[in-house]
């Protein structure tokens, strides 16, 4: 299977500490990786990693088969590469104006055509429920809202990979379903490669073909989702998916 990422040898260090250590990680194309683990596990600064958001210390990570670039000198090919991911925050700031131009952002950046921006803004807002809210100041926009609009912002740029870090942490049960059902209609229709961050382990079990478990900076286990939790190796896992404090 395709890798979207291939990470080798990687260490990202802060304040004289290795707080990223990865000697070899795949990520499947096509897939929805789940990344799971305690708080201070090192999760978000993978994601920022693979989004070309965070440089490492050491190592490289393959993207598609070709080399993150990083640096002032090579900003064109970072950015063309960062094109080509959307990513989701678990608080996502709006710009100050309608949840049309909000959602239209992106594809204006890349140049598109103003007829086919309406169309696929139009069509994006459909996917999150917000078709009638086109017109809406983001501002107006409650917490659960904003996520929708932040989700159609991220797919309406067809991206290959989406990043979603604790995306759905703060929102009620029927935002999460409509959220859920968007990244796996993306999945099915576009094929897009899906990682995301959650300390919801029920939504991993549903959402994710594998599941990676973080601890101090290093994943310790990787494996399909329902072997994950079901025959969890690593005892750290064992704890952590038992409910038992993990240090």
């Amino acid at each position: 299977m395709t890798a979207a990422f291939q990470l080798d040898n990687i260490k990202i260090n802060a304040s004289g500490k290795t707080i990223l250590s990865v000697p070899s990680l795949s990520l499947d194309a096509g897939r929805i990786t789940a990344v799971v683990g305690p708080n201070g596990a090192g999760k978000s600064t993978l994601l920022r990693l693979l989004n070309v958001l965070n440089k490492p210390t050491e190592g490289m990570v393959r993207f598609f088969g070709e080399n993150l670039i990083w640096g002032r000198m090579s900003r064109a090919k970072q950015l063309e590469q960062q094109r080509q991911m959307s990513f989701v925050f678990q608080k996502s700031v709006m710009f100050d104006t309608t949840v049309f131009h909000n959602v239209a952002m992106g594809l204006k950046f890349r140049k598109w055509k103003k007829s086919d921006i309406n169309d696929e803004v139009m069509r994006a807002l459909e996917w999150v429920g917000l078709s009638d809210f086109r017109d809406r100041h983001a501002h107006t926009l409650s917490g659960g809202e904003t996520q929708r609009v932040a989700l159609a912002r991220s797919i309406v740029t067809q991206p290959r990979v989406l990043l979603l870090d604790e995306a759905t942490a703060n929102l009620d049960p029927e935002c999460i379903e409509i959220f859920e059902d968007v990244i796996h209609r993306i999945r099915k229709e576009s094929g897009t490669t899906i990682v995301m961050i959650t300390h919801n382990l029920q939504q991993a079990k549903r959402m994710a073909d594998i599941c990676l478990f973080m601890h101090q900076g290093e994943v310790l286990e990787m494996a399909e989702t329902e072997v994950f939790f079901d025959r969890p190796a690593a005892k750290r896992l064992q704890d952590f998916l038992a409910g038992r404090m993990v240090y």
